[in-house]
């Protein structure tokens, strides 16, 4: 596996991107164009309501993994910022958000008392923006 950075840290997951979702908005598009040719009757419009919530249900399903998979990295992140943190962030975590949480968890340990301290100092709250801040990349192979 290629070590991991900030350039290539996204996932994606072939079978998803570029198999799942594909096959559901055109499945989608067929649907409407066949309602257009066919002319309105109920089968059409149901096909055209089917393949919308299709493609819904495709981009919920990653959104549900991606919030659980947010809310593991919380609880993660909070028990390392327990052993590494000074006392003083500690008592300052509860302001963290779940993006703070979910960029941070890059940072590796020597680095990330000083960016915390930071994040919370200046407010950061864009993900691209924290984790661009990172020097020494902790990377996290295990993500949905």
């Amino acid at each position: 596996m290629a070590e991991q950075n900030f350039a290539n840290h996204a996932k994606f997951v072939p079978s998803f991107h570029f198999f799942a979702v594909p096959v559901f908005l055109i499945n989608f598009v067929s649907s409407l164009f066949r309602l257009k040719k066919l002319g309105i009757s109920f089968e059409g419009i149901f096909g055209v309501i089917l393949a919308a919530a299709l493609v819904v249900l495709v981009f919920r399903a990653r959104l549900f993994a991606l919030a659980v998979q947010d809310r593991v990295i919380r609880l993660e992140e909070r028990l390392r910022y327990e052993r590494l943190l000074p006392a003083d962030l500690q008592a300052r975590s509860g302001e963290f958000t779940t993006g703070q949480f979910v960029s941070l968890r890059f940072a590796s340990d020597a680095e990330l008392p000083a960016l915390a301290r930071k994040v919370l100092d200046e407010r950061l709250t864009k993900r691209k923006a924290i984790k661009q801040l990172i020097k020494s990349w902790k990377p996290d192979y295990l993500r949905a």
